[in-house]
């Protein structure tokens, strides 16, 4: 077996966890938080509790929630001023993805310097971040656990991937009844944000035993239960079951990567500014389609993970069940059919595809994808 690494924060996991924010901090070694989330959290009430708790601590605080659905790289330099001027030393995230993947990038900057795009790719930060504290408010991205930060280059149109070890956070705090405030809605695209994120790392190139049964356990935990999370905002035992599915997929993408959906994602999302789970559970089982001869036993163990019986059964004909599977979760859910529901139109796909070539997921897809098959897949998720 090759060698390989496998990185994962403290971890804190339960209702009620929020409470361990400012001993979280304190420990870390705090003495100002800067605590980044955005405008829904602060309205849900999260934030105030937050900086209520963290004031309990004996820690001073600075709020900062000017971040969008997609974060851009001048919502992080306007992070970074705040940061800075504010003489913090530490940074708590309090939200979905998008905040989380904005207070790395804010915490990367802060120590070391320069601009966003310097750092796009993979290992390329140099110094330590300060300490830093990720509490998720949805059960989708699995940035709290993860070395990703997604920001997208305004000029450019782009989604730039930073990928580093540095940028895990220190401890992940997941609270499952933060969970019961979402929309049906929310619930849903990040829910298939989760299923989208097992199914990749399942099946990466760069996957190994610590990560598969990370992403295994994610995918039966989001089959038994994200229907009923979706259904219903007081069925506390599916909202655990998500947030635990959701900490398993990002300890798993976190170290086997992902793959062809999210690196045509991320430029939907930069180009288009749509909402990143949705657009994952549109294009998963086209790429799982298009990666079938590549992947027929991964498949084929999704398949089972669904509830899919194999008795008499080949593996492609389980491979399949897989993809009919997650179609069905999607459409159960309402998922929007096509891309072209959410915004997307024809003469957008050169330009999407030119820039996902270059996407670092694409590296550990388990089937080569070239520019023009980009191009065939998005025109088929019309």
């Amino acid at each position: 077996m090759d060698i390989f690494k496998f990185v994962t924060p403290e971890i804190i996991f339960g209702r009620n966890s929020l409470d361990q924010i400012g001993a979280s901090a304190a420990r870390l070694g705090a003495r100002k938080v800067f605590v980044a989330s955005d405008p829904g959290v602060l309205e849900a009430g999260w934030a105030g509790k937050a900086v209520e708790i963290i004031k309990g601590a004996g820690l001073e605080h600075c709020l900062w929630t000017g971040i969008t659905p997609n974060p851009k790289d001048c919502e992080i330099e306007e992070g970074v001023g705040i940061y800075r001027s504010e003489n913090c030393d530490a940074v708590l995230a309090l939200g979905g993805g998008s905040v989380i993947d904005a207070a790395k990038a804010v915490a990367l900057m802060a120590t070391n310097g320069g601009t966003i795009q310097q750092y796009e790719g993979i290992g390329k930060v140099h110094s330590p971040l300060p300490p830093l504290v990720a509490v998720p408010t949805t059960a989708g991205s699995g940035a709290e656990v993860s070395q990703f930060s997604i920001i997208v280059d305004v000029e450019r149109k782009i989604k730039m991937t930073i990928i580093s070890k540095s940028l895990v956070p220190d401890i992940a705090i997941v609270d499952s009844g933060i969970l019961g405030t979402k929309s049906s809605e929310l619930t849903a695209n990040t829910g298939m944000d989760v299923l989208t994120h097992a199914v990749e790392a399942y099946t990466s190139v760069a996957a190994t035993p610590l990560t598969d049964v990370q992403a295994l356990n994610s995918i039966r935990l989001i089959a038994r239960s994200l229907r009923k999370s979706v259904a219903s905002k007081t069925d506390l035992v599916a909202k655990e079951e998500m947030a635990m599915a959701s900490l398993q997929a990002g300890i798993a993408f976190s170290n086997a990567i992902l793959g062809a959906v999210h690196a045509i994602t991320h430029q939907l999302g930069g180009l288009l500014d749509m909402p990143h789970g949705e657009a994952n559970a549109i294009l998963l089982p086209h790429v799982m389609r298009f990666n079938l001869i590549a992947a027929l036993e991964r498949y084929a163990e999704i398949a089972e993970a669904f509830g899919e019986s194999s008795l008499g059964t080949s593996k492609r004909a389980m491979a399949e069940k897989a993809i009919s599977a997650v179609e069905e979760l999607a459409e159960d859910i309402g998922i929007s059919p096509s891309l072209s529901a959410v915004g997307l139109q024809e003469e957008h796909i050169p330009e999407l595809s030119k820039n996902a070539i270059h996407d670092a997921c694409l590296i550990t897809n388990p089937r080569d994808m070239t520019r023009a098959q980009i191009e065939k897949l998005l025109k088929e998720a019309l």
